[in-house]
């Protein structure tokens, strides 16, 4: 795959390297003030065996479960009383911190991108657990604002001869996504191919850190990104580019974000990674309730975790989608959930998804053992157990580890019992 000259981006890895140093030297202060100490244990809460856990996040609004249960109390009250979230910069930075692990100065667990755990545990970086999906829908695909004319929305079609001018005069068109094989890269390419332009051939593909998207799109460096919010509003609201579409309207309900954490300290600290993860499953419930909605927003604008001003990340969450050319939807059916609609659930169908694209498009090699590998890493039997802890119906809890078989916007179908039928039809692949 085709990368961008090193030079031209605004952001470096030496500048991604001393702001996670930054983050992780500077945690204590950065966790102040939360409402934590105010909590009391709740009569439920496991017999720990530590208190502390060190998370990661990328200031992405579907990291919001992960700040609320700090910022609320949420772990506290599950005896989790010493929980860090702690931000970082980038992807890679996020899996080279739980690579080497809390206790190297890293991290024990993170919000993180859905087949990021797959791509740890198969190439042996570190093995990891999905305990939960921590959101649906909320991606959008964005671009600059000279594509209006072409109407360029959820049919890429109309892309392509820009695409193949664009090639011939050895100025290919560049896409940002996020991370190779992560949600961002997988929806893109998924866009692009629909609309038969040859992600690999026919544009330049490479991955920007989430915040630097709009920065980079505003000096011309990439034409179009897919990424989470608030970065697509940002975008819209500084009017440097608008959004052809929003992830949902690509797959409706597709799984986005995950829970995870190494492997290990799951297993030495089971009690404790079940206070984890029902307080997270408790935050994801209050996030997704509309009259907690402003709160979350003005939680996670600060300082400490986006960055970003609270109408950036505001209207979105809300399901308000203003696309930036003229079109607008008022709480829109693709908007982001939390817990609505078994979001939390992580269905191990979503996964095998999730690495059947990672094979098309050669991230993986074509004899993985897809199966086997999601029975290892997706921990959907920790959701059940923490789900009926915390009082979860039996309604909210889903029976199948399976969602079915599902349909794409360009009515393509996958059915998670027979993936090798699906990349077998599927014209532009790698394999």
């Amino acid at each position: 795959m085709t990368n961008f000259p090193r030079r031209k981006f605004i952001f470096t890895a030496g500048a991604a390297a001393a702001a996670s140093l930054l983050a992780h030297g500077c945690t204590n202060n950065s966790q102040s003030g939360t409402t934590a100490t105010n909590v009391s244990l709740a009569a439920n809460a496991p017999q720990v065996e530590t208190t502390q856990a060190k998370l990661g996040f990328i200031a992405l609004t579907d990291s919001a479960p992960l700040i609320i249960a700090k910022e609320k109390g949420f772990f506290a009250k599950y005896g989790m009383t010493d929980v860090e979230v702690i931000k970082q910069t980038s992807w890679p930075v996020t899996r080279d911190n739980l690579a080497i692990g809390s206790g190297g100065g890293g991290i024990d667990g993170a919000h993180i991108l859905s087949p990021m755990p797959y791509l740890m545990t198969i190439n042996n970086i570190v093995p990891m657990y999905i305990l939960a999906r921590l959101n649906t829908n909320g991606q959008a695909i964005s671009v600059a604002n000279r594509f209006k004319e072409a109407n360029v929305q959820l049919e890429s079609t109309v892309l392509k001869e820009a695409a193949s001018k664009a090639k011939a005069a050895q100025n290919s068109l560049k896409m940002g996504m996020t991370f190779p094989g992560g949600t961002h890269d997988l929806w893109m390419r998924y866009w692009l191919a629909a609309g038969g332009i040859n992600p690999d051939q026919d544009v330049v593909l490479s991955p920007v850190p989430p915040p630097q998207m709009v920065a980079n799109m505003k000096v011309n460096t990439i034409d179009s990104f897919c990424v989470g919010e608030p970065w697509n509003a940002q975008l819209v609201n500084q009017n440097i580019g608008y959004s052809a579409l929003v992830t949902g309207e690509l797959w409706q309900d597709h799984p986005e974000k995950a829970f995870a954490m190494r492997q290990d300290w799951v297993d030495q600290n089971p009690n404790a990674a079940q206070a984890l993860l029902m307080a997270v499953l408790e935050a994801q419930q209050w996030c997704d309730q509309a009259e907690n909605v402003e709160e979350m927003c003005k939680i996670c604008s600060e300082r400490k975790y986006f960055n970003v001003a609270a109408a950036d990340i505001m209207e979105r969450s809300k399901g308000n989608i203003d696309y930036g050319d003229g079109r607008t939807e008022q709480n829109f059916q693709y908007r982001m959930k939390f817990w609505t609609d078994n979001a939390s659930y992580p269905y191990k169908s979503h996964d095998i998804w999730f690495l059947t694209e990672n094979i098309r498009w050669g991230y993986l090699p074509q004899n993985t053992q897809v199966k086997e590998i999601v029975d290892q890493v997706n921990k959907e039997d920790l959701w059940k157990q923490a789900a009926k802890a915390i009082g979860v119906p039996d309604s909210q809890i889903p029976t199948s580890t399976s969602r079915g078989v599902e349909t794409f916007f360009d009515g393509v179908t996958f059915d998670p019992e027979k993936p090798e039928e699906y990349l077998n039809n599927l014209k532009i692949k790698k394999v």
